[in-house]
């Protein structure tokens, strides 16, 4: 399926590029599908920090308060019991929760492609045929990235991360630049407008293309 082509400077090539419709063309998205795929990036990407301490780990507390009998008190046995302030927490988080939610590598590539379709078909996807900067400097990228007629939070995949695109971006928070092997499902939902490379589409077209019987064989 053809698509609008930039050059390096900005402006629209006078051939535009044929994505495959295997990965840029499917209209059936399945919602359910993303879903589950980025609430299972973001789960295990999630660090359990929260412990707190039960009565056995709060510290003092060792003598009975008071004598079981007689006092006209309730009964305690310690002074960490979870009723009393400074206690230890009931069913309180001790770190070692397991928030992790498995999905197959098929299921998660399936979602990638049904993301970067989702852009196409919404019109949100550029391709461009390289980001050649000639300096760190950010407004150089920000001038190029104008041109492209893009709007809200802007996903950059490119081949390889150079120092000059690196650190023009850097400075743009509504920017990110990362290498198309390493696109993830959270980092397309969240962008607005996706920009791809033309090196960049061949990776993915390696990366994401459904196997036939020939290449199982």
């Amino acid at each position: 399926m053809p698509t609008a082509t930039y050059t390096k400077s900005g402006t629209k090539a006078s051939s535009p590029v044929r994505l495959d419709s295997d990965i840029f063309g499917v209209k059936d998205i399945n919602h359910r599908l993303l879903q589950q795929s980025y609430d299972s990036y973001l789960a295990n990407g999630r660090r359990q920090l929260a412990h707190t301490k039960t009565r056995g780990l709060v510290r003092g507390g060792g003598r009975k308060p008071w004598q079981q009998k007689g006092s006209g008190r309730a009964r305690v046995g310690s002074r960490r019991t979870p009723l009393w302030r400074g206690g230890g927490i009931i069913f309180g988080p001790t770190g070692k929760q397991n928030f992790t939610k498995k999905l197959s590598t098929n299921t998660k590539r399936k979602a990638i492609i049904q993301a970067l379709s989702a852009h196409n078909l919404a019109g949100s996807l550029r391709v461009i045929e390289a980001i050649e900067l000639k300096s760190k400097k950010t407004a150089e990228l920000n001038k190029l990235l104008s041109k492209l007629d893009i709007k809200g939070y802007t996903l950059i995949a490119t081949d390889s991360l150079n120092t000059n695109l690196k650190f023009a971006s850097r400075n743009l928070d509504n920017v990110k630049v990362v290498e198309a092997k390493y696109l993830n499902i959270a980092r397309l939902l969240d962008a607005d407008t996706v920009v791809l490379t033309k090196p960049a589409l061949a990776i993915l077209s390696t990366w994401l293309k459904p196997a036939t019987k020939k290449d199982k064989v």
